[in-house]
């Protein structure tokens, strides 16, 4: 079994409870970790052999486009897509960080954290 992490992915998007934040915008940055039988990459170093980073970037930055109302569902809706792409995919684990949430107050980020 093998580890993937792709950390840091950087979007702006338009994601919030209130109908200001669907409207300007905010940072947000999502990790994902994908945990997936590497054994046949490794030893062919083969790209068909492999979980696609590039592919699971796309699903990511195409449900990062999708307004919603709450991170979970955005967070959700990847981790669905992921397992709907990839058939190698064991567990999964995506962490959506909102960057200066709108809360009344200096925060730095509020994150969610799903994995099925």
């Amino acid at each position: 079994m093998g580890l993937i992490e792709i950390k840091g992915m950087k979007f702006y998007a338009y994601h919030g409870h209130f109908k200001a934040e669907r409207i300007v915008g905010s940072e947000f940055l999502v990790n994902v970790s994908l945990e997936t039988n590497c054994k046949k990459a490794a030893i062919s170093d083969d790209l068909n052999d492999a979980l696609n980073y590039q592919a699971v970037y796309e699903i990511v930055k195409k449900e990062m486009d999708q307004k919603s109302h709450l991170l979970e569902n955005v967070a959700k809706r990847i981790l669905d897509a992921l397992y709907a792409n990839f058939s190698t995919i064991e567990k999964a684990k995506v962490k959506i960080s909102k960057i200066n949430p709108p809360m009344g107050g200096e925060i730095k980020k509020v994150s969610v954290t799903l994995s099925q």
